[in-house]
């Protein structure tokens, strides 16, 4: 059997994150694609893993708890590991009552109780018994879940375990609280209180501040809550637990709504809000919404007070939390008294009434007896109005009774008493440490003086050898400095050579290359004579063309002079300002004829403003190679074009022109063109067999690059190509394009 897990980490918040070690959770990374084989060890222990991970991110995402549960108990069914499925269990019961599946999470709670009893396990029971307890007090069930409270207050005792006790006892502080019964609440959350100070549990401290400033509100002493509320803040934010944080300020609202400090109350509430939708909290969420609702109803604002109200009382019935719905009633029956619909308002009073006489809460019942007396006395019915008016004087003396007020008194002295003598002790600890620390500091002092008296001998012996090196060292880089010049000079002579060398493969190619066709075309005439093949008049009319030719070779031979000059030369003392357009011209009427031979339409479109700055000689050259390759390529009635364009360089503010030879040729492949400007490449035949060096290419760039200019190509196989270099413009274009742009 193999059952496959792969863990979503992308469900756990970054608060959960927060609020485990690094170590547990790189511990917890392997589960993210762990595969379980079968009943062994090593499956359990990756199980106890995700409990443990279930527990741990309760406070920040119930989800994830639910998640990690749900998957604990699916993985322990399948290899019948018993306490993981009674751990796994319990996690997804706790998340369940959280949400408001009471029904669920009872028939997980029973399952899990059953599970720990088979393993005699008194830790997980107790755990079990006290959630299933506050799940209990929820729902009002206050007999049955004071009954299991008492069961894990017990066992916590035998177990010793005294976190365990502190929340036993403020949870039945809380089953007492909602019966009304206040100073024994305030019994029970004091005797939390100080176990969990001692402690140092400032999680469990910030709840019971909590509680204990609800037990005040409820007695109408609002400063004393508020300062206790105030407190709880003060201790969930140290502890970083976003549960409390959100209760505190739930609680700090409804302090300062009861005091009618609308404003102030609606954003201590808001955040409350924001925390319990976060965890979908379906108790807070109803609650707070009675209390927002109860603001804006205050603030005259009743569209918004109604929504709100709408929404405490429905998720408090969906999800049956008796007391939400008995407060939500209430505060429904005090909107409808101030906007003096007393009909309504009486008819939810005696609805909230009879929740609150059910859960036995005596703050519920004062407040619906009010709204009970307001609306009867608003409808006329002034005997009723008068009983409720009775009733309502005695509930609230009961519940400002001196009792508690005593009580509160007398809790708040042995705090302050316990607080001090908490702090004289921790105090007297800080003293014993510090006089320890200066005990071992002094050890460690005398420890460092003998370490640092070996090192200043040992730096001593290293500064002396070191000096000794540094002396031969320089004596062996003044050696080394003669052995690299007489390298350099050996370096020098032997690239002049190959300069040279260099120089005399290019010559060869370029007579090559660029003499082959005039030398052959004037072989054929002078053969054609010889034969008498052709006639006197046929020999006339070919003189034009051929001497057409011996300028253009007597020209090229000009011109290649001049570049072997470059070479040898400075290339900078040959550059002049010259119009492109007739270097153009001059190099296609030459070509002309080879244009036509093959059916290829050549095409002069240089502009005729467009003067450069370069060698004229050396770009002569360059086209004539550049026009040549792409007639080479072309097919019969193809295009070769040649264009410019003027553009500016924004890094040195100059400006450069841009040439192109364009064909509508057999073009190239991508890796071909990328090759092109490389090295060396085999020169491929033309579209009519014609050869070539395929050194041309590779002229034509060592010119442009002379000039600081850039050659590239872009061609596609089938469709042609596009020759392109640069050049720098004139400055008279420069002029003349400002001119331009002025007028």
């Amino acid at each position: 059997m193999k059952v496959y897990i792969t863990l979503f980490f992308l469900l756990v918040s970054k608060s959960g994150f927060d609020s485990l070690t690094k170590r547990h959770i790189d511990s917890l990374k392997p589960l993210a694609n762990y595969t379980l084989v079968g009943n062994n060890q090593k499956d359990f222990l990756n199980i106890d893993r995700l409990n443990e991970l279930a527990a741990k991110y309760f406070e920040s995402n119930p989800d994830s708890t639910l998640f990690y549960g749900q998957l604990s108990v699916q993985l322990s069914r399948k290899i019948g590991y018993k306490p993981g499925l009674a751990n796994g269990l319990l996690q997804v019961a706790h998340a369940n009552y959280f949400k408001g599946s009471f029904k669920l999470a009872t028939q997980e709670f029973d399952e899990s109780i059953t599970l720990f009893k088979g393993l005699n396990n008194k830790k997980g029971l107790g755990e079990c018994y006290e959630l299933y307890g506050k799940m209990l007090n929820l729902q009002a069930n206050y007999k049955l879940a004071l009954t299991y409270l008492n069961l894990a207050l017990e066992i916590n005792k035998q177990q010793k375990n005294e976190s365990a006790i502190a929340r036993c006892y403020k949870n039945i502080g809380m089953v007492n609280f909602g019966r009304g019964q206040l100073p024994v609440a305030l019994d029970f959350y004091y005797k939390a209180l100080f176990i969990d100070i001692k402690e140092n549990d400032k999680r469990d401290v910030a709840d019971i501040y909590n509680n204990i400033g609800d037990a005040l509100q409820n007695m109408e002493a609002y400063p004393k809550a508020l300062d206790y509320y105030k407190k709880a803040l003060n201790e969930a934010q140290q502890a970083r637990n976003l549960l409390e944080i959100g209760t505190a300020n739930e609680n700090i609202g409804e302090v300062l709504l009861a005091q009618k400090k609308y404003d102030d109350a609606i954003v201590y509430l808001s955040k409350s809000m924001q925390i319990a939708t976060k965890q979908q909290d379906k108790d807070g969420i109803s609650y707070i919404s009675a209390d927002l609702g109860l603001c804006y109803a205050y603030k005259n604002r009743m569209t918004e007070a109604t929504k709100l109200l709408d929404t405490s009382l429905k998720v408090a019935t969906q999800n049956k939390i008796v007391y939400n719905e008995a407060y939500a009633l209430i505060s429904y029956a005090t909107v409808f008294n101030l906007q003096k619909d007393y009909k309504n308002a009486g008819k939810y009073a005696i609805r909230g009434q009879a929740l609150a006489t059910r859960l036995g809460n005596v703050w519920f019942r004062a407040n619906a007896t009010l709204q009970l007396y307001k609306s009867f006395a608003g409808l006329g019915k002034f005997e009723d109005a008068f009983k409720y008016s009775v009733e309502y004087s005695s509930l609230k003396d009961s519940l400002k009774s001196s009792e508690g007020i005593q009580k509160l008194t007398s809790y708040t002295l042995t705090l302050n008493f316990k607080a001090k003598q908490q702090q004289i002790e921790l105090q007297q600890k800080a003293k014993d440490a510090l006089y320890n620390q200066k005990i071992r500091q002094q050890k460690l002092n005398a420890v460092f003086g003998f370490i640092i008296g070996i090192m200043i001998l040992v730096l001593f012996s290293y500064y002396a050898e070191k000096r000794r090196q540094q002396k031969t060292i320089l004596m062996l880089a003044d050696k080394n400095a003669e052995i690299l010049q007489q390298k350099t000079n050996i370096d020098e002579q032997a690239q002049k050579l190959s300069g040279s060398n260099l120089l005399k493969d290019r010559l060869i190619s370029i007579l090559a290359h660029d003499l082959r066709a005039p030398l052959s075309t004037l072989r054929g005439v002078f053969a054609l004579l010889q034969d008498d093949t052709i006639s006197i008049d046929e020999v006339l009319q070919m003189i034009p063309s051929v001497l057409k030719k011996l300028e253009y070779t007597s020209d090229f031979l000009d011109t290649l002079l001049f570049w072997i000059n470059s070479q040898v030369e400075h290339a900078g003392e040959s550059v002049k300002t010259f119009c492109l357009k007739d270097i153009v011209a001059s190099e296609t009427v030459n070509l002309y004829d080879q244009a036509n031979a093959k059916g290829i339409r050549l095409i002069n479109n240089v502009r005729i403003e467009t003067y450069a700055c370069a060698d004229p000689d050396s770009i002569r050259i360059v086209l004539r190679n550049l026009v040549t390759n792409a007639l080479k390529f072309s097919r019969k009635n193809d295009v070769v074009e040649l264009s410019s364009r003027l553009e500016a360089d924004p890094q040195t503010n100059s400006d450069y022109i841009v040439i192109t030879v364009t064909d509508s040729g057999i073009g190239m492949t991508a890796s071909q063109a990328e090759r092109l400007f490389n090295g060396r490449v085999n020169s491929e035949t033309g579209t009519q067999n014609e050869s070539g060096t395929g050194m041309g290419i590779m002229f034509c760039k060592d010119l442009i690059e002379r000039y600081g200019g850039e050659i590239w190509v872009t061609s596609k196989q089938g469709e042609g190509s596009a020759f392109s270099f640069t050049v720098p413009a004139a400055a008279s274009i420069v002029t003349e394009r400002t001119l331009v742009m002025v007028s």
